[in-house]
This record gives structure tokens, sequence and C-alpha cells, in this order.
């Protein structure tokens, strides 16, 4: 019987296979592009590896791409008519069944199939990881807490993989707002690996939630090397870089971080990469800057990709950049198609609601304020602004939006409803420029009369 080096059984799965198992593993908790080629490593081994062809599905859909999830599919879809299920081990058919959820659509089940697994099998890192991610995807902050948390003790401290279970788990608490302990956690993680990108991926959200951008950029320019090329998550931590700039009020460097590492001439284009891009940019619009002829060219990016309706955190994004770039006919047109789908999705489908009911509503705010009907935007907003969460990203990533509520309602004259979410923000971030220069201006507006 051939195990990983935690002793769950690897059926079809070769001794050589299980060593390229191991390296692949350990290239996803470090978010390495090298990851793709060890899981194809161990199908050459051993073409018949039930885990690997369930990494290999899994990969497939953690970029939230719509292509390469559909070719996961049909791949899958191969394996499991040559593989029965009968015979493969009870983890072993778990992870099938999550990845078979996931690949027919409905994400929520197969993270609710994940967080089974590794109940009875906590040490399972590949389960704990995806989990992790489908938590993300989906905006649950207590499970981004909770999945990790409730596996660390069946973990040695000693164990490679326990600091890098550490990051993850400090995002996770950075989420459900505990940011002291989340900042804790994640330092602790990231002295155990200098290169745990989503470690310090979670510091950085934690010093973001509590407005201290001057430690962000500290904490991040120390730690450069480490985190800002050969990973898939340099891009975004890139973009937590910008954001510490602009709160500073540094709008030349946010715009040379946007030029030289979210979007330019060499970009991939990957959607989680233009959504960095849109979001750092709808930032900049919201408070009036030039960005130049940045807008057209992020938005023919985005046009590029045609998307279809895979996940509608994705489609905001999209909106959002032809808003900014003028061409709401475009934003409108994937309203409309997205509506169309609607009719006739089927159920069981996690974009569906997340569409539906949250997707539409804030695609329709973003046109609305691009044509400065801001009333509109306000009641548009104010519905959903307490369940964006359920359309998936962080909660600094879906700031963008709740800023958009408070210049809509600013400008619309809602001069109340202002004060009362600006109350909320001060409140919880005193130290953001932002919420203070946004109070500086309503105070003058009510003064004005």
């Amino acid at each position: 019987m051939v195990t990983d080096r935690h002793g769950q059984e690897m059926k079809g799965t070769g001794a050589v296979a299980v060593r390229h198992y191991e390296r692949a593993l350990e290239e996803l908790l470090f978010f390495r592009e090298e990851v793709v080629g060890e899981v194809g490593a161990v199908l050459e081994a051993s073409p018949r590896s039930v885990m690997g062809h369930v990494f290999q599905a899994y990969l497939g859909l953690l970029g939230t791409e719509e292509k390469d999830a559909a070719e996961a599919a049909a791949a899958f879809g191969v394996f499991r008519r040559q593989v029965p299920v009968e015979g493969l081990t009870v983890r072993e058919r778990m992870h099938v069944e999550a990845a078979s959820s996931w690949l027919g659509g409905d994400m929520h089940r197969a993270g609710r199939v994940l967080g089974e697994l590794v109940v009875a099998y906590p040490r399972d890192a590949l389960a704990l990881a995806v989990g992790h991610q489908i938590d993300f995807f989906t905006g649950d902050a207590v499970l981004l807490r909770d999945r990790i948390g409730g596996a660390l003790a069946a973990w040695d401290r000693d164990d490679p993989h326990y600091g890098l279970l550490q990051g993850m788990y400090a995002f996770g608490l950075e989420e459900a707002g505990h940011y002291g302990l989340a900042e804790q956690v994640g330092l602790e993680a990231v002295e155990r690996n200098a290169r745990d990108v989503w470690g310090i991926h979670a510091v950085v959200h934690a010093y973001e939630m509590q407005g201290r951008h001057e430690d962000g950029i500290g904490y991040l320019d120390a730690r450069r090397q480490a985190w800002s090329a050969g990973n898939y998550l340099n891009v975004h931590n890139w973009w937590h870089y910008a954001l510490y700039l602009l709160e500073t009020g540094r709008v030349d460097e946010v715009l040379a971080v946007y030029d030289a590492a979210l979007h330019h001439d060499g970009s991939a284009g990957a959607a989680m990469e233009l959504l960095d891009a849109a979001a750092l940019l709808w930032r900049l619009y919201l408070a009036g800057a030039d960005t130049g002829g940045r807008w057209p060219v992020l938005a023919q990016a985005w046009a590029r990709r045609d998307d279809g309706p895979h996940y509608a955190f994705n489609d905001v994004h999209a909106v959002m950049a032809y808003v900014g770039a003028g061409r709401l006919g475009d934003a409108e047109r994937l309203i409309g198609a997205r509506q169309g789908w609607l009719r006739d999705a089927g159920a069981g489908l996690s974009n569906v609601a997340m569409t539906a009911e949250i997707g539409l509503p804030v695609c329709r705010a973003l046109v609305a304020y691009g044509r400065r009907r801001y009333g509109e935007v306000v009641d548009l907003l104010l519905p959903v602004r307490r369940r964006l969460q359920e359309f998936g990203g962080s909660h600094a990533q879906r700031d963008a939006l709740q800023k958009t509520l408070v210049e809509a309602a600013l400008h619309a004259g809602r001069h109340d409803l202002g004060r009362t979410l600006l109350s909320e923000r001060i409140h919880l971030r005193s130290r953001c420029p932002y919420n203070q220069q946004a109070w500086a201006r309503l105070m003058a507006k009510d003064s004005q009369g």
C-alpha cells in the first residue's frame, strides 16, 4: 500500500508519483507556478492516480477561469468513467465528490464535503487548502477561520506545513475580525516560512483593516524579495501595496505600481489579475483622479476574455472596467447576458444566487454611478451592503463597493445616510485617511446648508 507522508492511502499512485504529489502540494501551499508541472508529473508517472486527477481538477478551478474549469471538467469526466469509485478509499471518494460538485457549479457543496473530509482526515493539506480557497470565493469569514482552526490541533507544530496552515488561519482570523490575533499568527507563519506569500498576505490584510497603512508599506518593503515575483499571488500583494500608497495620498506611486505590476503589455490577462487592476482604478475613479489612458486598455483586456456566467465577482470587476472606460453599452450587454442566463440556469449552481442576489444589483449600481445617477446607486447598493460577502472576496476587496455607496450618498445629497456610513467606518478604522477626508467633505456640505 502506497501512502503520502501522513499515512493516507493513495490509490493508483506509485512511489514516484507520490513524491511528485508531495512536491505539488508544497508548490500549491507556496502559490508557486511549478505546481502545474508537478501535478502533470504525478499523472505521467501514474496515469490512474486518483489524487493526481483530483489535484488536477482543483487546479482547473482555483483560478476562477471559465475555460480552465471546462477543460478540467472534461478531463475529470474521462477519469470518472475509467476509474470506478467503488475501489477508492473513503477519503478519495470524498475528494472526488467535492471536485465533481465544484466542476458541476456547486462550489458551496464542494466546500461542505471538504469540511466533512477534514473532520476525519484533519492532516489532509490539499483538502484544507482547497476548502480555504472555496471559503474565500464564497466570502465565508467564519469558515475561513474555523476550517483551519478546527484542524490545527491534529498537526505537529514541527511539521513543515504547520506554518503554512498558520498563514491560512491568520487570513481567516482577519476576515472574521480578529485583527490583533491575525497579525500575531501571520507574523509567526512568515517567521517559519519567509516565502509564505499567503501568510504575508494575511498580515497585510490585518494592517489594512486597522488603517495601519504605513506599517503595511514597511512590512511589504522589508520582504519584497519574498513576495513580489515568482508566485501566483504577487500581483495581488502589489495591489495591497498600491492600496496603502493610495490611502497615504501617493497617487503617482499608485499609478507606477499599476503600470509595473498590475496591468501592462506583458500581463497574462488572468481574471484574478484583471480584477485587481479594475479594483484599483475604480478607487481612483471614485476619488476623481486622472488615470490617463489606462481604463480603455483594461476594458479591452476584459472584452477579449469574453467570459460567460462563471463567477459573479469577476463580472462586477469587468463592469467597473467598462464604466471607467465609458463603455456603458458593454456593461449593459454583460448585465443583459447574465439576466438571460438566469432565466435558463438550473438549480444547484452557486453562481446563480451570487449573480441574481448580489452581482447584478452591484453591476447595475456601477453603471448608474457612471451615469451620475447617484440616488439610484444608493437604492441599489444599500439593500445588499451587508450581504456583499455572499459573492466572495475579502473585506478589503469589497470595500471598493462600500466606498461607492458612501460617495453616491454624498453626491446624492443623502447626508444623513452619509453620516451614518462614515460614522461606522471611522469607529472601525479611525486612522484611515479616506474616512477622515470623506467626513470633512460631508461636514463642509452640511455647513453650506
